[in-house]
């Protein structure tokens, strides 16, 4: 018996499933237990009180009968897509121009790169002022008198830019490691054949980037559908709903609503978008990521 207790633990499988096995305690207690009762309870009726009672589908009739779901569902697609863009294009330009070698670049790359690390509360309040309609120092500067963050035709938009501000460091930085992935020798001869710097760009620096912009794009995607602190710190779903999101629509029901069914029918509407979503990007990458194949 002890020699088959000192082969066990003399194993190297079994060394490292003791390794891994506090991961996998904490993903199953705080990630897949909650997923499958969130599933079910999206099915209730539940205010944390009272019994559970289940309703079958009535959850998701109702919010999909609901006008102001399809609102919160459009803004957060508007904040998706505007996020996913914006958050790419910007660092992708910027990468390119760093990675020119210009002079100040470790100082770029560490000023862009300080916006990601810097808590939200703290991001929150400093934009808060930004805006701010009578100080922020944005209206006086551009010699405005815009309601930023209480006009309901502003106050998304806002968001998007903060959003995008914070996100520029980090996608800046995984950009800038796909360009040093690239071989000097592509760029020799595309100069040798004449190639301008924006045909260089186009020609060989998108292709060869491509794989490393496919990865940017979903984890951008993903992150600006499940956006909810900034939403909570600066605009709390207003001015009249017109910043309001899925993740904080789900947050609001849950939590303040007591409605737990409704926001678990939200959550896993979430999550079939994200899915969709997801899916159709990892099948687009056979066509446009360079290298893919079946």
């Amino acid at each position: 018996m002890k020699n088959i207790l000192a082969k066990i633990i003399n194993n190297q499988n079994f060394a490292g499933l003791i390794f891994i096995l506090p991961a996998l305690l904490g993903t199953l207690i705080f990630i897949v237990i909650p997923v499958i009762a969130s599933f079910g309870l999206s099915f209730t009726s539940w205010d944390l009180l009272n019994p559970i009672q289940f309703v079958g589908l009535d959850n998701y009739r109702l919010i999909f009968t609901e006008p102001l779901f399809f609102k919160i569902l459009i803004n957060t697609l508007v904040f998706a897509v505007a996020t996913s863009v914006l958050g790419v294009i910007i660092p992708l330009v910027l990468a390119a121009i760093l990675n020119s070698k210009i002079r100040g670049g470790e100082f770029y790359k560490t000023a862009y790169f300080l916006p990601f690390i810097t808590p939200m509360i703290v991001i929150g309040i400093v934009w808060q002022w930004i805006f701010d309609p009578n100080i922020g120092i944005l209206n006086n500067v551009l010699h405005l008198h815009i309601q930023w963050l209480y006009d309901t035709n502003w106050a998304l938009p806002a968001l998007i830019v903060v959003t995008v501000w914070k996100l520029i460091g980090y996608n800046m930085v995984i950009f800038l490691s796909g360009f040093a992935s690239i071989p000097e020798n592509l760029y020799e001869a595309a100069k040798i054949d004449g190639a301008n710097p924006a045909q260089t760009f186009l020609r060989v620096t998108v292709p060869m980037l491509s794989p490393t912009i496919f990865f940017v794009i979903i984890i951008t995607a993903i992150s600006s559908f499940q956006v909810f602190d900034l939403i909570y710190l600066m605009t709390q779903g207003g001015p009249l709903d017109s910043t309001n999101v899925l993740v904080y629509a789900i947050y609001k029901n849950a939590f303040e609503f007591f409605n737990v069914g409704k926001a678990s029918a939200i959550a896993y509407v979430l999550f079939f978008i994200i899915l969709v979503l997801t899916l159709v990007q990892w099948n687009l990458r056979k066509k446009y990521v360079f290298g893919e194949n079946d």
